[in-house]
C-alpha cells in the first residue's frame, strides 16, 4: 500500500441544541473525530457509517459528503473522507474496545477539545456549514409533520395506489398515512349507493276475472247488461 484510506463522520445529535460527537481513544487518550480505515473492498461510505456506529455507539443517517483530510500516518499518506451524519437520540450498541469515551459538545467546545491540530482546523471550517444543514433538515421535518394529514385509526388505514413519486415524501422518523381510498368511498354503506339508480319492478298484471265483471254489470245495469257483456 502506498497510502491509507479511511472514512468517518461529522456527527450531529439533535439535543435542545445541535451537538457534535467526538471520541477519546483508549491507547493515548486523544480526542478525535470518529473515523477508521476501510476493510478490504468496503466502500468509503459504508466504512464511514460502520466506524461511526462502532466508535460512538449511535446508529446514524448519512447525508452529504463534506470534505477530506490528508496527512502522514506511520510514514504513509492517509486520506480520510467525511460525511455529515445525523445520530439517533439513544445509543444502540456498546463502544468498541479502542474507544474510551464519547462526548456530544457544542461546535466551539468540540473544536477546542480535539487533540490534533489538523482535525481542529477542519472542524472549525466545516462545522458551521454542517450545523446549518442539520438545522435546515430539522425545520423541513417539522414542516412535513405539520403538513401531514391526520392519522386514521388502524382499522381504516389504506394506502392510495400510484407511483412512488406521487405519494408524499417522508423521513424515517415519521410515517404518513395516505387515506385517499377511504375518503373516496366508505368502508361500510348500509344504504344503497345514491350513484346507482334503484330499479323498481312493475306491479304484477291483474288476473282476468269474468265472474267479477258480470257481478258488477248485474249491480249497475241488471241482468240484461251482464248478458250483453257475455261474448
Amino acid at each position: 500500500m502506498d497510502h491509507i484510506l479511511a472514512a468517518g463522520g461529522i456527527v450531529v445529535r439533535n439535543d435542545p441544541h445541535p451537538r457534535i460527537g467526538i471520541v477519546q481513544l483508549r491507547r493515548n487518550k486523544a480526542w478525535v473525530l470518529p473515523k477508521g480505515k476501510l476493510n478490504g473492498n468496503e466502500s468509503a461510505l459504508a466504512a464511514a457509517r460502520r466506524e461511526v456506529w462502532e466508535e460512538t455507539g449511535h446508529a446514524v443517517a448519512v447525508h452529504e459528503f463534506v470534505g477530506a483530510l490528508s496527512y502522514k500516518s506511520r510514514g504513509l499518506p492517509k486520506v480520510v473522507q467525511f460525511w455529515r451524519m445525523q445520530a439517533e437520540p439513544a445509543p444502540s450498541r456498546a463502544l468498541m474496545r479502542d474507544v474510551r469515551a464519547v462526548e456530544w459538545l457544542p461546535l466551539d467546545e468540540a473544536v477546542e477539545r480535539l487533540s490534533r491540530v489538523h482535525e481542529r482546523v477542519f472542524l472549525a471550517n466545516i462545522g458551521p456549514m454542517v450545523l446549518r444543514a442539520a438545522r435546515a433538515k430539522d425545520r423541513a421535518l417539522k414542516a412535513a409533520r405539520i403538513a401531514a394529514p391526520p392519522r386514521r385509526p388502524a382499522g381504516r388505514a389504506r394506502v392510495a395506489a400510484g407511483k412512488p413519486s406521487e405519494l408524499p415524501a417522508i423521513e424515517s422518523a415519521m410515517e404518513v398515512m395516505v387515506d385517499a381510498a377511504v375518503d373516496a368511498a366508505p368502508l361500510y354503506d348500509p344504504m344503497p349507493s345514491a350513484r346507482e339508480p334503484i330499479e323498481h319492478a312493475a306491479p304484477p298484471a291483474r288476473a282476468h276475472r269474468p265472474w267479477l265483471q258480470r257481478h258488477v254489470l248485474d249491480r249497475l245495469f241488471g241482468k240484461a247488461g251482464a248478458d250483453a257483456a257475455r261474448p
